[in-house]
């Protein structure tokens, strides 16, 4: 077996799908950036079963990309609110719907600025360099003292 044939264990693509990598996650993550946060928004703008939903902010609260907050004493109430790590994970979301426009047909939905309206082009720049991510090859290096 080649050493390019499969992702070194220290693969940040690889840790990362671990986190957020089913499309449930990701689509939760999007609504919470739309500002959604109860347990009855997400099953209803999604679409999904409620024991998978439950499962989902579950491992997303675990794995620190949601926070709970209660709302409300009586009865008591909690919302799912982005973390600092969840936020982070917005131009993640925003680049996947950049290449689904792209490579997955017309008819989707663009982002725009809430209070511009201006179009949102979003790119991936590296912030070394400033070369846009995608033109080069590139390759992996174990981290630093490993």
């Amino acid at each position: 077996m080649d050493k390019h044939d499969s992702p070194p264990p220290e693969c940040p693509v690889a840790r990362g799908l671990a986190a957020v990598g089913d499309a449930w996650s990701m689509l939760i993550l999007r609504d919470a950036h739309r500002g959604l946060t109860r347990f009855d928004q997400f099953r209803r703008n999604l679409g999904i079963a409620p024991t998978m939903l439950t499962k989902r902010l579950a491992a997303l609260t675990q794995d620190g990309l949601l926070a709970r907050r209660l709302y409300s004493e009586r009865p008591p109430r909690e919302e799912y609110v982005l973390t600092e790590a969840g936020r982070d994970f917005l131009p993640v979301l925003m680049l996947l719907g950049a290449w689904a426009r792209r490579h997955r047909g017309g008819g989707l939905a663009r982002f725009v600025d809430a209070e511009t309206g201006a179009e949102i082009e979003p790119v991936a720049i590296d912030a070394v360099t400033g070369v846009p991510l995608g033109g080069r090859p590139i390759r992996m290096r174990a981290p630093d003292g490993a």
